[in-house]
């Protein structure tokens, strides 16, 4: 009952939002590794989430802006039914969140700027393209469909996508709960690293 324009907006509102995210958070904190800068911050009196939140709100700031700007450019195109709003804004501001902390810990490991860009060519584009942004889930093979479940940005583009439409390949529920037990997962990686000054003072 939607046109493709409608099926595709959303999941290109999200690849906004993921991309920016991570990339605010990853090139931030590995330039001040590689500049040196980041002595300065560690021994200011703040705890590991203080130091965390903060790149993580930058990041959230940046990706829920271009999200919003796609958005914005997408209505010339189409009008999206926007079902739940405050369901979709959690998602988008979940999806932001996840992807800043996972910007941070790819950040920690990277060694070059090859190396942090690789986490973004081949880890969080082809997950973005094979988690159901241009085609539904529901019409692939039984096996292919069972193995896109494994896909952790499927259940962000369909939870986000339930929300605007109100139709998913999953309740609005398991996704926002799966999402939301990624995001505490990576959070306590990155605030892990980070107290133990992993790679940050070298």
């Amino acid at each position: 009952g939607f046109s493709y324009a409608q099926f595709v907006i959303p999941g290109l509102i999200l690849m906004g939002i993921i991309n920016n995210s991570f990339s605010n958070v990853a090139s931030s904190l590995f330039m001040s590794r590689y500049l040196g800068n980041i002595v300065d911050l560690m021994v200011t009196p703040v705890t590991p989430a203080q130091f965390i939140m903060a790149y993580t709100l930058a990041a959230m700031l940046r990706g829920l802006s271009v999200g919003l700007i796609v958005w914005l450019i997408s209505c010339c195109f189409a009008a999206l039914p926007w079902v739940h709003p405050a369901a979709a804004l959690a998602m988008a501001c979940l999806a932001s969140f996840l992807f800043a902390q996972f910007g941070l810990i790819a950040a920690i490991y990277s060694e070059s700027f090859d190396a942090l860009s690789m986490y973004n060519n081949f880890i969080i584009l082809p997950l973005i393209y094979l988690g159901g942004v241009f085609y539904p889930i529901s019409i692939l093979p039984p096996f292919w469909a069972r193995l896109s479940h494994l896909n952790p940005l499927f259940y962000l583009i369909d939870g986000f996508r339930c929300a605007i439409l109100g139709v998913g390949d999953l309740s609005f529920a398991l996704s926002f709960g799966v999402v939301a037990a990624m995001s505490a997962a990576l959070f306590s990686c990155a605030a892990i690293l980070i107290s133990r000054s992993y790679r940050l003072r070298n």
